[in-house]
């Protein structure tokens, strides 16, 4: 069959499909899923860490870029499963995780936090040491992370040998939008869905030369909220 046809059907099969979609309380893996009209749908809280104008870093030495790269997609990936999230796509320098259950809004926000710090206490001090493009600002080392809540729709999309989980709803391609934020003293950018489910751990400081003071900043004319502040996974 000529790749005309196969594209063809492609597109057919798509339109035909016939959904058997259950719920879910865990998030699936990829097998999990049947390519053929499988789908697992539940209420989730997406979030979407992305790395600041990695284009520029990559332009300048792709073995340095691909090295913080690394750097922050693993201890981005290990900070979300600390907080009892799980960790689904990677796309170049961003990380999507997905979290569930009764903790899930205040457990992605403090994960965000704890994202932070690691930026801007592990990561950012090593690299700046190691290379002189970080240390001397002709690339400053920043991202952000973007948070929100709804119902999601997970399909198996591609082909035999050749798929992947699709997430589809409100809150994977919101939370995607708001990690893209590029703003110099903005860590983390919620919905307010989100932030009204939050507990107070995850809204007010726990340290005690300042504790009470709210971590977020409502955006005015806006549905979201905003930080900039960075909590160890410790605390």
């Amino acid at each position: 069959m000529a790749i005309l046809d196969d594209v063809t059907a492609d597109v057919s099969n798509a339109l035909k499909e016939v959904w058997d979609i259950r719920d879910g309380e865990v998030v699936p893996e990829t097998e999990d899923v049947a390519l053929a009209g499988g789908g697992v749908k539940f209420d989730a809280v997406m979030l979407y860490a992305d790395l600041a104008d990695s284009t520029d870093i990559a332009i300048y030495d792709r073995r340095v870029a691909a090295k913080l790269f690394k750097a922050f997609l693993a201890t981005s990936s290990r900070l979300i499963r600390n907080r009892n999230g799980y960790v689904r796509s990677f796309d170049g320098d961003r990380v999507m995780g997905v979290f569930l259950g009764k903790y899930k809004n205040s457990n992605a926000a403090i994960c965000a936090f704890n994202i932070a710090w690691a930026v801007n206490k592990v990561i950012k001090p090593r690299f700046d040491d190691a290379y002189e493009v970080f240390r001397n600002g002709t690339y400053k080392i920043s991202h952000c992370t973007g948070i929100d809540r709804s119902e999601v729709l997970v399909v198996r999309a591609g082909i035999r040998n050749n798929n992947d989980l699709v997430w589809v709803g409100r809150a994977p391609n919101v939370a995607a939008k708001l990690s893209s934020i590029r703003e110099e003293w903005i860590t983390t950018c919620v919905t307010s869905s989100v932030y009204t489910a939050m507990s107070n751990e995850a809204k007010f400081t726990v340290k005690p030369e300042n504790s009470n003071q709210n971590m977020w900043e409502a955006v005015s004319n806006s549905q979201l909220y905003r930080s900039g502040w960075f909590r160890s996974p410790d605390l």
